[in-house]
């Protein structure tokens, strides 16, 4: 997690892999990181408040009622947008290893300096 200054000097934390595609993002159009982020920001605002009937469907679309493809186009950005922001929520709210090790599975992992590291179910570590 990095921190940004937000608005009205507070720091607000934004995952790693945010940050860093908002500075690469952010150089394409002369922007900072933390510009590109607000950037982002306003336009998912923006996008978030469809029109009511809109947001009813991509809604319906998500629950099954409805299929994908009969969404219009706009409707469909919006629609991928927002699954794509559930699954990146959903895969980091989910510690692999921890389930990996509570079924026996050895995993293996880059530390912090970029190294691989076996982390074994029962907390050993490998010699060497």
């Amino acid at each position: 997690m990095a921190r940004v200054k937000a608005a009205m000097g507070r720091k607000a934390r934004v995952a790693a892999d945010l940050m860093d595609a908002a500075a690469f993002e952010g150089k394409l159009h002369a922007r900072s990181a933390t510009q590109q982020l607000e950037h982002w920001a306003r336009v998912g605002r923006l996008v978030s408040a469809q029109p009511a009937e809109a947001s009813r469907r991509i809604e319906a679309a998500f629950a099954g009622a409805l299929d994908e493809r009969d969404l219009s186009a706009e409707e469909r950005v919006v629609w991928n947008a927002e699954l794509d922001t559930a699954i990146c929520e959903a895969a980091s709210a989910v510690r692999f290893g921890e389930v990996l090790a509570a079924r026996g599975v050895t995993t293996v992992a880059l530390d912090e300096h970029g190294r691989l590291t076996h982390h074994h179910p029962d907390r050993t570590k490998p010699p060497g």
